[in-house]
């Protein structure tokens, strides 16, 4: 059995997307536990087996997988969905190095911006927007999505900072001509209004 613990407008609301994506909201199983959020609102849940209280986390038959990036991947290839590359595939490889450029560069390197991190041996480390910026057209230059002319679960872990932080989304006309097309995809708007029915009936 699957089980994901969820929280409604957070990291976990774009494996929520997902699913929808995948077409496979119905052989999970969604549960919400609170959470503490951002100024300490709200406190840990007993009922959230993740050891540092967070979420994404997905429960299969006992097996704990955290990290966006990992449940993504464990998701895509459980499903073997489209939304997905497959072992055999040729791009399969550049979508595994979307999904830990994620979690490697991109998330650090924007949350060091919001926070604004200034130091040598962060940019050493991760760079900084400049090259993630420069990557992204670079990429998107050549083609409407990550991995090609189709969308996959590549696109839709990278775009979700720039959705849930709009003010970081550079001027630069290749990257938000991406971002709209991944933000009107159908599953971005059921993904929130599930989620604004979920916060409704907690």
């Amino acid at each position: 059995m699957l089980t994901l613990y969820h929280g409604p407008n957070t990291r976990s609301s774009r494996i929520v997307q997902l699913l929808i994506e995948m077409n496979a909201l119905d052989q999970v199983d969604i549960r919400v536990v609170g959470l503490v959020r951002r100024g300490n609102i709200g406190a840990p849940d007993p009922a959230n087996p993740h050891p540092e209280g967070k979420v994404p986390l997905l429960d299969h038959d006992g097996t704990l997988i955290r990290e966006s990036n990992a449940i993504i991947l464990y998701l895509t290839d459980h499903f073997a969905s489209d939304v997905g590359v497959q072992i055999g595939d040729a791009r399969r490889g550049g979508y595994l190095s979307w999904l830990a450029y994620y979690g490697n560069v991109v998330e650090p390197v924007v949350i060091g911006l919001a926070a604004g991190v200034d130091h040598p041996a962060f940019h050493s480390t991760f760079r900084g927007p400049k090259e993630l910026y420069a990557h992204l057209d670079q990429t998107l230059s050549q083609q409407p999505y990550l991995l090609g002319d189709n969308y996959t679960a590549a696109d839709l872990l990278m775009a979700s900072p720039f959705q849930f932080m709009p003010d970081f989304i550079p001027d630069m006309a290749n990257i938000k001509a991406w971002i709209e097309r991944c933000g009107t995809r159908p599953s971005v708007k059921e993904m929130k209004d599930r989620d604004a029915a979920m916060l409704e009936a907690a």
